[in-house]
């Protein structure tokens, strides 16, 4: 055997086994180049003992060694998030969400780790306390329909803190953080972007579910809509259709084929997963689609007319290392919008002159200062329409 061999099978040092071997030899037996290997392991054989308990200790230690979390040894913290339906790769959302996370891990402030779907309730609830199981110190909800079921878990845990996108609590716990956008902001612009792009000066609007959270997209964008209308003269309608499901692509693309059957030209969507099927249908009948959430334009660069940024990202990033610096952040709501850079429009415009889009940007800079405010509802959005008269 080689000493090599030897020290790493019994963890001896070299220099302990060489001494070894110079004693048998000191001790009168001849050792020549063909017997070297052989005095040193009746040497090591003669001369090293390993009692039980130190053996005991040894496997202890291994298996300790095994067992070690990866955020331990890295000594940083564990953020995660369960996402809403239509998963981490809905390039919308919920993808949105995850990359503000992975965002926050490459500047080295934290781990990070996601739990995937929401089929039914006790999913959600055991995905939910696994994050709290693997220590995280932030796990986040991603969407609105969790918000029953996040309280749940965060109520049976109020020690670990929680956070959750699109929703506000009535009464907010200590440990929970609501986090809302202003989504009526980026419609608006998206809806002004229409106002003059359109030449059948018919629009459509496909929406997830009919509820106040996607009311700020619709009423938003018809405003937008409407201030184009104001400026340029046109009379532009507008149509809203609802799939009721965040992941139906096929009723989303027949909904938005109907649309453009109709004459519409420009469908707007805010639809998640199933706003894939919105952008299918524009692709096939050549016309034109706005994006939601995400800069959309790379799923059909001469479809996409623009994106509604709602930057989920941005306020997972921003917020969770809020929480890594020690901010209190908890026990309250935080409402999003242009000024702070979580909603907004796509810098791509290659499909609508400049002059468009740098009165795009004036509307956004005005809008940021509070000067014009887009509705969120139907009842801010009568009294919007009135103050254009």
């Amino acid at each position: 055997m080689k000493m090599e061999r030897i020290c790493k099978k019994t963890g001896i040092s070299i220099l302990t086994v060489a001494m070894l071997v110079l004693t048998a030899c000191g001790a009168g037996r001849e050792a020549d180049k063909a017997d070297v290997a052989e005095i040193m392991e009746e040497a090591i054989d003669s001369a090293v003992t390993t009692p039980e308990a130190d053996k005991a200790d040894n496997a202890d230690n291994k298996e300790e060694k095994t067992d070690t979390v990866s955020d331990t040894e890295t000594g940083l913290p564990l953020i995660g998030l369960v996402t809403s339906v239509g998963g981490i790769e809905d390039e919308s959302f919920n993808q949105s969400a995850w990359e503000g996370l992975q965002r926050l891990e490459g500047m080295g402030k934290c781990t990070t780790k996601f739990y995937e779907g929401i089929t039914d309730d006790e999913e959600f609830e055991s995905n939910m306390q696994a994050l709290v199981d693997d220590n995280a110190i932030l796990s986040w909800g991603i969407g609105y329909d969790c918000a029953d079921l996040l309280m749940e878990v965060a109520s049976k845990n109020p020690t670990q803190s929680f956070a959750i996108v699109d929703y506000v609590y009535d009464d907010i716990p200590d440990n929970m953080t609501c986090v809302v956008f202003r989504a009526q902001e980026s419609s608006f612009l998206a809806g002004y972007i229409a106002g003059y792009v359109s030449k059948t000066h018919k629009v459509g609007f496909v929406g997830g579910y009919d509820n106040e959270v996607i009311d700020q997209f619709w009423y938003g964008f018809q405003a937008g809509l409407a201030y184009a209308a104001n400026e340029n003269g046109a009379d532009i309608e507008a149509t809203a259709v609802y799939v009721d499901s965040f992941v139906d692509k096929e009723k989303g693309k027949s909904l938005a084929a109907e649309l453009y059957d109709d004459g519409c030209d420009i469908v707007y969507h805010a639809a998640g997963q199933s706003g894939l099927g919105v952008i299918e249908a524009a692709k096939e009948a050549d016309r034109y689609v706005i994006g939601v959430d995400k800069d959309q334009s790379y799923l059909a660069p001469d479809n996409v007319l623009t994106s509604a940024l709602k930057n989920v990202n941005v306020a997972v990033c921003d917020i969770s290392d809020a929480y890594i610096e020690g901010d209190i952040i908890g026990g309250r709501s935080i409402n999003m919008g242009i000024s702070d850079g979580a909603v907004g429009i796509s810098e791509d415009h290659h499909l609508y002159p400049d002059e468009v889009y740098d009165a795009v940007m004036k509307l956004s800079d005005a809008i940021a200062e509070g000067d014009i405010m887009p509705p969120s509802n139907e009842e801010e959005y009568n009294d919007f329409i009135a103050g254009l008269k």
